[in-house]
C-alpha cells in the first residue's frame, strides 16, 4: 500500500510543481494553442494559450512509477513487471505521436495535426507491438499479461479470439479509446478531471484484484487470475495523481492545454489498462464519457454522410450545448457528474460480480 501512495504522490508533486515551469517555457517559444474559427468567441480568446502540457502527466506518471519501485527495491518479488513496462510502454509510445501531432500543428502550422493515415499507422505499430508482447511474457504461474479471451469483469471463457484475433481487438481497443480520450480534450479542464476518475477506478479495481488473487491463502471461488495486478496499481495510481496535478493549472481558465501529446497517452493507458485487468468490455461503462464523445462524432459523420443533416451543432458533443448556449463551467461540472456516474456503474458491476461468487 505505501509504494502505492508514494507512487500517486510522485506523480502529484512531479505534475503540480513541473507544469508552470512547462507554461512558461512553452509561452516564451511561442508555442500556444491555435483555435479553429468555427469555435465561438470563448474559445478564441483562448488563442496562443500554451499547449502540449501533456508531456508533463507523461514525465510525472513514469517518474511515480519507477521511485515507487526504487522505495521498495529491498522488497522480493516488488520490481518492475512486464504488465507495468507495458502500460508504459503504451503511454509513451502514443505521447510520441501525439508530440508529432501537435509539432505539425505548432511548428509547421498545419491545425489538424497529422493526417488520419499517419496516426492510424502509428497507433497500429504500438498496438501491435503491445499485442504481441502481451502474449508472450509469462511469469512463474504461466501467466501472460494478457489473454486472447474477450473480457467484461473477467475473461468470458467462451469467447476465445485466438492470438491474431487478441491483437486486432488489442488495436481496436487502442485506437479506439486514444482517440475517444482525445476528443474529451476540448474544454478546460475536461480531459483530465474525467481521466482521473477513470485512473481511480482502475487503482481499486487493480488493488482488489491483487488482494484477491488466485493463489493467495485467502482466495477464494471469486480469485482473479491477473498477472501483475499490483503494478498495474502503480502506474495507475502514478498517472491519477499526474492528472491532478496537471488539473491544478488546466482548471477554467486554463493556463496550458494537453494537447494530443497527453490525451492519446491517456486513452491508451485506459486501453492497456482495460486489457491486462481483463475488463475490456467493462472499461466501456468506466470511460462512459469518452465513449459518448466517440460516438457522437462517428453520429455526426454517419449521419451528414449518409442523410446530409447533422443531429449536433457541433461535434463531440461537449461543443454542442456550448453552441446551444450552455456556459463552459456548466458543461463542464455536468460531464463530470456523468463521468462520475459511469465510473460508479462500472465499479458497482465489478463489485457486484465478484460478491456473487459468494452467493453461489
Amino acid at each position: 500500500m505505501k509504494s502505492v501512495l508514494i507512487a500517486a504522490l510522485v506523480g502529484l508533486a512531479v505534475s503540480i510543481l513541473c507544469t508552470p515551469i512547462a507554461i512558461t517555457m512553452f509561452r516564451k517559444r511561442g508555442l500556444g494553442q491555435e483555435i479553429r474559427g468555427v469555435l465561438g468567441e470563448s474559445h478564441q480568446a483562448k488563442r496562443g494559450t500554451p499547449t502540449m502540457g501533456g508531456m508533463v502527466i507523461v514525465i510525472a506518471t513514469v517518474l511515480g512509477y519507477f521511485v515507487a519501485h526504487l522505495v521498495v527495491a529491498n522488497q522480493p518479488g516488488r520490481g518492475p513487471t512486464a504488465s507495468g513496462l507495458l502500460a508504459l510502454f503504451l503511454l509513451v509510445g502514443l505521447a510520441f505521436i501525439g508530440f508529432m501531432d501537435d509539432f505539425v500543428k505548432l511548428f509547421l502550422k498545419r491545425n489538424l495535426g497529422l493526417n488520419k493515415t499517419q496516426k492510424i499507422v502509428g497507433q497500429t505499430v504500438i498496438a501491435v507491438v503491445f499485442g504481441i508482447l502481451a502474449l508472450r511474457f509469462r511469469n512463474h504461474a504461466g501467466l501472460t499479461p494478457a489473454t486472447t479471451h474477450l473480457s467484461f469483469v473477467r475473461d468470458i471463457s467462451v469467447i476465445s479470439l485466438g492470438s491474431i484475433g487478441f491483437v486486432v481487438l488489442a488495436f481496436f481497443i487502442i485506437s479506439g479509446f486514444s482517440n475517444a480520450v482525445n476528443l474529451t480534450d476540448g474544454l478546460d479542464g475536461l480531459c483530465a478531471g474525467s481521466s482521473a476518475m477513470v485512473l481511480g477506478a482502475y487503482v481499486i479495481i487493480t488493488f482488489y484484484q491483487f488482494r484477491n488473487a488466485c493463489g493467495m491463502p485467502a482466495a477464494g471461488a471469486g480469485c482473479y487470475q491477473v498477472r501483475d495486478p499490483l503494478d498495474l496499481t502503480l502506474v495507475a495510481a502514478a498517472a491519477l495523481g499526474a492528472c491532478f496535478g496537471f488539473l491544478w493549472w488546466n482548471a477554467n481558465p486554463a493556463k496550458i492545454f494537453m494537447g494530443d501529446v497527453g490525451a492519446l497517452p491517456l486513452g491508451g493507458l485506459f486501453a492497456g489498462l482495460g486489457i491486462m485487468t481483463h475488463t475490456e468490455l467493462l472499461l466501456v461503462i468506466i470511460a462512459g464519457l469518452s465513449v459518448a464523445e466517440l460516438l457522437s462524432d462517428v453520429i455526426q459523420i454517419g449521419a451528414f454522410k449518409l442523410y446530409g443533416k447533422r443531429p449536433f451543432k457541433m461535434a463531440p458533443f461537449h461543443h454542442h450545448f456550448e453552441f446551444i448556449g450552455w456556459a463552459e463551467a456548466t458543461i463542464l461540472t455536468r460531464f463530470w457528474i456523468l463521468s462520475g456516474i459511469t465510473v460508479a456503474i462500472g465499479l458497482g458491476i465489478f463489485y457486484g460480480e465478484f460478491i456473487s461468487h459468494g452467493l453461489n
